[in-house]
C-alpha cells in the first residue's frame, strides 16, 4: 500500500522540487553582479568588444573575420606556432601530411601569362585523355579563360582541382590547334622520397620530403630495394624537410638505433612527459650513416637528426637547422575552423630542447633565418652556435640545444661571386623556362637517353646552348648575359644538365644529376669510403 502512494506522489515531488530550483536560481541571479551570474560574458571582455562590433559598429563587419582577427591577435602573445586555421582553409592546410591529392594528373607550370603542362602522370586521367607536354591551356569549363589574363597561378590550380569522379572541361592549344578535353579526377600518390638509388656499389642515398602518412612505409620500401643492390653504407637527405607526422620520424628513428634507446620526449605545463622509444630490431642499426641537414630542416627532421646525433649514429652534415621544438595539436571549433596549439616541447634523449628562442616579436623569428644569410653564418663555419646548457654524447661529443641541430662537419652555402644577371635567371623563372623550350624543341633527341646517369655525358652544354640562353633571356626577360665569368658558365652548364634531367625524370632525375655537383653529397661520400 505504502510503495503505491508513492508511486502516486513521487512524479508530483519532483515537479515541485524543480519548480523550487528554478525560483532559487531567479532569485539568486538578481541578487548578484546584475544579469551576469552564470553568464560567461561576465570573464572576457574580449566577447562583450567583439558583440559590440558586431551590433553598433558603424559599417557592417563580417562577424567571422572579427572572430579570427580576435583569436589571432590572442595567438600572438603565445609563440610562432600556435595558429587559427579558417574552416576554408582547413584541408589545403592538412594536404602537406596526405600521401595523395586528388586531380587531373598533370604538373602545370605559368610561363608568362600561358599555363603550360610540363609533366603528364603515366596512366592518369591526363595521359588516358591524350594530354601531351607541351600543352597550352586556355579555358577551363567553358566560362573561365585563363589565357593571357594575369591570374594567380593558385587560383588556376584551385580550378582544376576537385574530388575523385568528378568532371573538369578544359580547353588546350597545341600548335595551332585548339582542342577540348573533358577529363574525370583522380586521386594520384604525393612523392615523400623524393629519390633513393645508388651513388656507387655500396652507398645508397635517400632523400625525404616530408613526414606524412605512410612516410615510414615508403622509406622501407626504398631500403629494401637498395639493400638488394648491396648498399652498405647510406646517405640519408633531410634538407629542405619541414617536418610533419612525428610518428613517422620516430618509426625511422627506430630502423637506425638498437636495444629500447629513447629516441625523443615531450613535455609541458599540462602534458606530463612521454616518452617515445625504439621498440624492435631496425633495418640498418650497424651501417655507415651520414644524414644531411640545412636551416630548411625542421620539426620532425630535427628529432630525427637529433636522436642520431645524441647516440653517436650517424654523422651530421650541412648547416644549422631551422630550430622548431614545439609540439602543436589540432583543436577543432564549433563554426568549422581550428587551432593548432603548443602545447609541449621536443627533447633529444641527451634532454636538448633544440626550440630556437622567440618572444613577442614574430615578424623577427620569421626572419632569423634571412638574418643568418646576411650575416654570413651560412656561409662561413657556423659563428652562432647556442650558448646554452651543453650536452656529451656517449662516445665524448658535445652538442647543444636551445637553437637547431648543429651538425658535425659544416658544408657552406656557396654564393660567392655570382652575378646580379644570373640571379635574375632563377627568380625571374628565365632557366627553367628556357629548359622547357629547348626541351619541346628537341624532344627526339632527349628520348633517346635512357636515364639520368646518360644524361652526364649525352647532354654536355656548350657555346651553342650558352648563346641561345643570352638570346632568350634577353627576349623574355630583358636580362643582358654579355659577360660571363668562368665559374658562372660552369654553373650554368651544370644547371641546365639538372633541370633538364628533372623536366624529363622530376625529381629523381633533378637529384640524381645535382647530386654529381653537391658538395655535402660528395663530402658525404668521402667520408663513407
Amino acid at each position: 500500500m505504502g510503495s503505491k502512494k508513492l508511486q502516486i506522489w513521487l512524479p508530483f515531488l519532483f515537479a515541485i522540487t524543480m519548480v523550487l530550483g528554478m525560483m532559487i536560481g531567479y532569485q539568486l541571479k538578481e541578487r548578484t553582479s546584475g544579469n551576469r551570474f552564470l553568464n560567461f560574458n561576465k570573464a572576457t571582455s574580449l566577447q562583450e568588444v567583439v558583440d559590440l562590433i558586431k551590433e553598433r559598429y558603424v559599417d557592417k563587419v563580417a562577424s567571422d573575420s572579427i572572430n579570427q582577427l580576435a583569436v589571432n591577435q590572442l595567438l600572438t602573445h603565445l609563440d610562432p606556432h600556435s595558429v587559427l586555421i579558417p574552416a576554408a582553409n582547413l584541408n589545403e592546410s592538412e594536404e602537406h601530411l596526405m600521401d595523395n591529392i586528388s586531380g587531373i594528373g598533370v604538373e602545370l607550370q605559368l610561363f608568362k601569362d600561358t599555363v603550360n603542362v610540363v609533366s603528364v602522370i603515366k596512366t592518369g586521367p591526363s595521359e588516358k585523355m591524350g594530354i601531351l607536354v607541351g600543352d597550352k591551356l586556355i579555358a577551363i569549363n567553358d566560362s573561365v579563360q585563363i589565357s593571357g589574363r594575369q591570374m594567380r597561378f593558385d587560383q588556376i590550380r584551385s580550378l582544376i582541382k576537385g574530388e575523385p569522379g568528378t568532371k573538369v572541361k578544359i580547353r588546350i592549344l597545341r600548335g595551332k590547334e585548339l582542342l577540348d578535353k573533358t577529363i574525370e579526377r583522380g586521386s594520384f600518390p604525393v612523392p615523400i622520397i623524393d629519390v633513393a638509388y645508388m651513388l656507387d656499389k655500396e652507398t645508397g642515398f635517400i632523400r625525404i620530403n616530408r613526414f606524412a602518412n605512410r612516410s615510414y612505409e615508403a622509406f622501407m620500401v626504398k631500403m629494401g630495394e637498395l639493400q638488394k643492390q648491396g648498399m652498405k653504407k647510406l646517405i640519408l637527405d633531410l634538407r629542405g624537410n619541414g617536418g610533419g607526422l612525428l610518428k613517422e620520424a620516430v618509426a625511422i628513428a627506430d630502423e637506425f638505433l638498437s636495444g629500447d634507446k629513447l629516441i625523443v620526449y615531450t613535455e609541458g605545463d599540462h602534458q606530463q612527459r612521454t616518452e617515445f622509444r625504439c621498440k624492435k630490431d631496425g633495418l640498418f642499426e650497424t651501417g655507415k650513416l651520414d644524414v644531411l641537414v640545412d636551416e630548411g630542416s625542421a620539426s620532425a627532421s630535427e628529432v630525427l637528426s637529433g636522436a642520431l646525433q645524441d647516440w653517436d649514429r650517424a654523422t651530421i652534415i650541412g648547416r644549422r637547422t631551422f630550430g622548431k621544438g614545439l609540439v602543436q595539436q589540432q583543436f577543432q571549433l564549433s563554426d568549422g575552423s581550428a587551432v593548432r596549439l603548443t602545447i609541449a616541447r621536443y627533447f633529444t634523449p641527451l634532454g636538448r630542447n633544440i626550440q630556437k628562442p622567440y618572444g613577442k616579436d614574430h615578424e623577427a623569428y620569421n626572419e632569423e633565418l634571412l638574418n643568418r644569410f646576411h650575416n654570413g653564418t651560412m656561409m662561413k663555419e657556423d659563428t652562432t652556435k647556442p650558448k646554452s646548457k651543453s650536452f656529451k654524447t656517449p662516445a665524448g661529443h658535445l652538442v647543444y640545444g636551445g637553437g637547431g641541430i648543429t651538425p658535425d662537419l659544416f658544408i657552406p652555402l656557396d654564393t660567392a661571386n655570382i652575378g646580379e644577371n644570373i640571379l635574375k635567371l632563377y627568380y625571374k623563372n628565365t632557366l627553367n623556362s628556357f629548359v622547357y623550350q629547348y626541351y619541346l624543341q628537341n624532344k627526339a633527341k632527349f628520348d633517346q637517353i635512357a636515364n639520368p646517369a646518360q644524361m652526364l655525358t649525352a647532354f654536355v652544354p656548350g657555346d651553342k646552348e650558352l648563346n641561345e640562353l643570352k638570346q632568350f633571356a634577353q627576349a623574355q626577360d630583358n636580362i643582358a648575359l654579355t659577360t660571363l665569368s668562368e665559374k658562372e658558365r660552369r654553373q650554368i652548364i651544370q644547371r641546365l644538365q639538372i633541370l633538364m634531367a628533372r623536366q624529363i625524370w622530376r625529381t629523381e632525375g633533378y637529384f640524381e644529376i645535382a647530386n654529381k655537383y653537391d658538395s655535402a653529397v660528395l663530402k658525404a661520400q668521402m667520408g663513407l669510403k
